[in-house]
């Protein structure tokens, strides 16, 4: 029942006390045969009416002051807020349920969250130590054929070495990516913006990564475009871009193309990385900038890398005030593309923190 305050609810109960009384006292004057006496009949039910209704309404502000107000006060020192003040003439029973219902919704969802945190921080640790688990063990069987006599032969002693250089240099670049995530949520990463030439940053990005893709047989390209001053960090782009090429190489077919494309937006300028590789499943689309997770798991950790790459990458591009997108056919490739700040004249070096 809706708006029912402790006045209301003690008046309509000593209604219906009184309306008994009131009753009751005549049926009694009706079988006695003194009906004559109705009047005091009446003023029996009023009399009993307006007693009761002190007596109910003390009883119920006794019962909100006792127990009521416990409950509120634990709600609020558990919230952080002030101790409440009960209005008798408000509908307090109503008010506390409610109260009590909100309360119990945050609850709920602070443990949803704190679940889904212990959840995230279980998987984090295990999917961190499989990471490193994995060059260490390589590693360490490299260092004890050495030590068990395989130095001895010049030949088995460099390929070893060289295959344990590999790993190592797996182990630092899972590190340095672990710190720049840290940098990154932390909120301790810097953006210094400066005037760029896109097109020939990515050029040079295409160039350290030919070696690479002529291992994989796959084909580097870029766009034939008139240059695009844009405003960015070079490191982190490099980066981004970077990682988005190593990615299509690694994903690429055999005998496949992976193709760097711009297109002019008026104020901003649209970066393309495309393949035509194996391509990613709906199913994992949404999943793909979660750290650690991999589309292909078993093709990707032979290819190496850290699982962070393009979690790095969305917080770089989200960090210069831009979006990245994806989109992909499974069998077909994959094409990411994001957008940077175009300026046509020379600009003061910004620092964006």
């Amino acid at each position: 029942m809706k708006n029912n305050t402790p006045k209301k609810i003690a008046r309509q109960s000593a209604i219906k006390l009184g309306a008994i009384s009131l009753i009751t006292s005549i049926m009694v004057l009706i079988a006695i045969g003194s009906l004559d006496y109705w009047f005091y009949a009446i003023a029996l039910g009023v009399v009993i009416e307006e007693i009761s209704y002190f007596v109910i309404y003390r009883a119920i502000e006794d019962f909100i002051n006792q127990r009521i107000k416990i409950l509120y006060k634990t709600i609020s020192k558990i919230k952080g807020s002030a101790d409440p003040v009960i209005n008798m003439d408000e509908d307090v029973i109503g008010k506390v349920n409610q109260d009590v219902m909100d309360w119990a919704s945050e609850q709920i969802e602070e443990i949803t969250i704190l679940r889904e945190t212990d959840s995230f921080r279980k998987d984090f640790i295990g999917n961190l130590a499989h990471e490193l688990k994995t060059p260490l063990f390589n590693i360490q069987g490299f260092v004890m054929t050495l030590i068990e006599g395989g130095a001895d032969d010049p030949e088995i002693r460099d390929k070893f070495l060289k295959k344990a250089e590999k790993n190592i240099d797996r182990m630092t670049g899972l590190l340095e990516d672990l710190d720049s995530i840290y940098k990154i949520e932390s909120g301790r990463m810097s953006i210094d913006l400066h005037p760029t030439n896109i097109i020939d940053l990515c050029s040079d990005i295409i160039d350290s990564l030919q070696k690479k893709a002529e291992k994989s047989n796959v084909t580097l390209s870029i766009s034939d475009k008139e240059p695009f001053t844009v405003l960015c960090d070079v490191n982190k782009i490099e980066q981004v871009v970077s990682n988005l090429l190593v990615n299509s190489i690694n994903y690429g077919k055999d005998g496949g193309q992976s193709r760097v494309k711009f297109f002019d937006m008026g104020d901003k300028v649209l970066i393309e990385v495309s393949d035509d590789g194996i391509g990613i499943k709906k199913k994992d689309l949404m999943r793909i900038y979660e750290r650690f997770y991999r589309v292909d798991k078993s093709r990707s950790r032979n290819a190496g890398g850290s699982g962070l790459g393009l979690a790095i990458v969305k917080h770089i591009i989200e960090a210069h005030g831009q979006n990245i997108h994806v989109r992909s056919t499974y069998g077909k490739g994959t094409t990411f593309s994001f957008t940077l700040q175009k300026i046509s004249t020379e600009v003061d070096n910004l620092t964006l923190s």
